[in-house]
């Protein structure tokens, strides 16, 4: 006599119950991925640069001109550097432009003040960024 019991009466033999995990193994790759998207993101954002700009103040001179006071931090300062610096009208929109070349030097920080020409009576003036990215142009001059 078989130790099975009839399948026509009792069904067939239950299966063996497979672990259904997968679920959050994936759930957890996910997270772990977007976790460090994330961290990346942040790194770029927030890390240390090579080199900083800071704005420290801008004067009026005319209708035309304003002299922005700005310095520049370099991990190397045996680098150049080149900032943007731009004055904005009294609207917001930037009504002048202005790329200033830094000098490799022995500091640094060092302090710089630049005039920028303005295509409306300026009202203020920032600095828009840094690089060590110089172009050419600047260079040679």
């Amino acid at each position: 006599m078989s130790s099975t019991p009839p399948t026509d009466r009792y069904g067939s033999a239950p299966r063996a119950a497979r672990p259904k995990n997968w679920g959050k193994w994936v759930l957890t790759a996910l997270v772990v991925l977007a976790g460090i998207g994330i961290a990346y993101i942040g790194y770029l954002k927030f890390a240390v640069k090579d080199v900083d700009g800071k704005q420290v103040a801008f004067d009026i001179v005319d209708d035309q001109t304003m002299n922005i006071r700005f310095t520049v931090t370099r991990d190397d300062p045996s680098n150049a550097a080149v900032c943007i610096i731009r004055t904005r009208s009294k609207d917001g929109s930037e009504t002048g432009r202005r790329e200033v070349y830094i000098a490799p030097s022995d500091s640094q920080t060092v302090e710089l003040i630049a005039p920028v020409h303005s295509s409306k009576p300026p009202a203020m003036g920032d600095l828009y960024g840094c690089s060590l990215d110089v172009p050419d142009y600047l260079r040679a001059g």
